[in-house]
Order: C-alpha cells, then sequence, then structure tokens
C-alpha cells in the first residue's frame, strides 16, 4: 500500500459523519468525493414516514438504495417496488426514480457513483441541531421555494419529471 492510499483510510461509527437536515429529513454524509478519489458518494438518510421524493432523474450519476430501517415504494423507471429492510434497488443514470415512506422514520444508504451529490446535499440543507429528524414543515414548499430550487438542481445534473 502507498502512502496516498493509507491517507484515504478513515472510518465513521454509527452517527457519524457530516450531519445535515435535507429535504425534511436527516443526510449523515458518510463518503464524498474527496474520500473517494471522485468514485461514489454515501449517504445515510433517514425519513418522516409520509415523506415523499418527488419523480426525478439524475443526469450525472447512478444511484442505489440500501433500506436499512421502514417500509417503502419505489418506482423505478416505471415500476413499483415494496422494500423493506435489507431491501437494494438501483436506479441507472437518466431513469426516473421516487420513493415513498410508507411505515417509517426510514433508514437507508444511498450510494451515488460517481461523486458529486454531496455538493447537491450541502447547497440544498443546513448543518443538523443534533442526530434526530427535523421538525416536519406545516406546509409543502411553495411556489417560489420550488423555483430558487430549480436552478441549483439543474447545476447538479437534476431533474424533477412528475
Amino acid at each position: 500500500m502507498n502512502t496516498a492510499q493509507l491517507e484515504r483510510i478513515y472510518s465513521y461509527k454509527a452517527n457519524e459523519g457530516e450531519a445535515r437536515w435535507w429535504m425534511g429529513g436527516l443526510a449523515i454524509i458518510k463518503a464524498s468525493g474527496k474520500d473517494t478519489d471522485g468514485h461514489f458518494t454515501l449517504v445515510e438518510v433517514v425519513d418522516h414516514e409520509g415523506e415523499e421524493a418527488p419523480l426525478h432523474v439524475h443526469h450525472n450519476e447512478d444511484e442505489a438504495f440500501w433500506v436499512l430501517e421502514g417500509e417503502l415504494t419505489f418506482e423505478v423507471g416505471g415500476a413499483s417496488i415494496q422494500a423493506g429492510p435489507g431491501s437494494f434497488l438501483f436506479g441507472p443514470k437518466g431513469v426516473p426514480h421516487r420513493y415513498r415512506v410508507n411505515k417509517g422514520p426510514s433508514r437507508m444508504l444511498f450510494i451515488l457513483s460517481p461523486s458529486g451529490f454531496e455538493d447537491f446535499i450541502r447547497e440544498t440543507s443546513e448543518p443538523a441541531e443534533s442526530l434526530t429528524l427535523p421538525p416536519r414543515p406545516d406546509a409543502p414548499p411553495s411556489d417560489e421555494e420550488m423555483a430558487q430550487l430549480m436552478p441549483v438542481m439543474q447545476k447538479y445534473g437534476l431533474e424533477i419529471v412528475g
């Protein structure tokens, strides 16, 4: 093993990593492009029961989901998939996908390759005050909030399609 390889070795225990309150949930960045030489991003995501991601497409990276807790319904490329603890799903770049937390809270690992998605999370979130879910918003995002989000999504190769 060379020195550069040794410098990239690190580990996180449970609840360690860069914790962010993101899109109504808790995201803990476990591995970024800086850590993986750009190969992938790994994020632990916790969402409230009833949370839904909009139908969207990643144009820059493939995305996979490993469900650790909760029961969810995923839609990937038009297929509806029921998923619980231990389930793994893959959403190739360019394929529309979304999920809904049917029973939760849910806890998943998001694996994105190549890296870069962590920068979208950072730009659309705030540092978590605690390792808990943030309070639920009083209302869904307003049209103005969505309009502000769209250019950021485009910057990172994301597109809402539904």
